[in-house]
């Protein structure tokens, strides 16, 4: 008769559970990598009108940006040398994001030397800036690079589109949410890595003159 009463203890539980599992599916969808990713495709498409410079861009600035740093992740979590593909111990992280410095920087070179669209110099450079500074609070903090994958890229567009992809915006706050509900960053965390991502596009794109297309 009192197999009722245990139902209001089972279903909280499994809420709980939902939650977590949703805020995993956004945490993996918009990993730094993929969204760097879908960014310098996009930029490439916009640059481009033979098919073949396209996919040249597009080899070039993913390679150095996503491909490259995303395997080297890979094999240092094959080797033992990380503890999780998240890299959620922050001393793990500060070599590794040492490396990603490297990646970025020759990536910049790359395009600067071989002539590339000045959007994607940029969109690289501001890259670099922010991996560069991920790397030296790494020492002492653990900013989320989750929260700076997902800003960068969303400002970078709506700075080229205007208010096309402003909808889009509601990522940032989701991506966040997810990571402070995981418990792998704080909310200072999450906030600080939106702010680096946002700062990083502005001052390139200024730089480099790169205005609505």
């Amino acid at each position: 008769m009192r197999v009722p009463d245990a139902l209001p203890t089972i279903i909280p539980v499994k809420t709980r559970r939902i939650w977590k599992d949703l805020a995993r599916i956004v945490s993996t969808i918009f990993n730094p990598f993929l969204t760097a990713l879908a960014l310098f495709v996009i930029l490439a498409h916009t640059q481009t009108t033979d098919t073949l410079d396209f996919w040249w861009l597009i080899f070039l600035s993913t390679f150095f940006t996503s491909l490259g740093p995303m395997l080297y992740v890979f094999w240092l979590y094959g080797s033992d040398q990380i503890s999780d593909l998240d890299m959620s111990v922050r001393l793990e992280r500060e070599s590794v994001f040492g490396a990603f410095v490297i990646f970025y920087l020759l990536g910049t070179a790359v395009l600067w030397i071989l002539h590339a669209p000045t959007l994607l110099v940029a969109a690289m450079a501001s890259y670099t800036l922010s991996t560069v500074v991920v790397q030296y609070i790494t020492r002492y903090w653990k900013i989320s690079t989750h929260a700076l994958g997902i800003t960068a890229p969303l400002v970078a567009l709506t700075i080229l589109y205007g208010r096309e992809p402003l909808p889009f915006l509601v990522l940032i706050p989701l991506v966040c949410w997810a990571r402070v509900y995981l418990k792998a960053h704080t909310v200072a965390q999450v906030v600080a890595g939106a702010v680096l991502g946002t700062f990083a596009v502005v001052f390139f794109f200024k730089l480099f003159h790169v205005g609505s297309l």
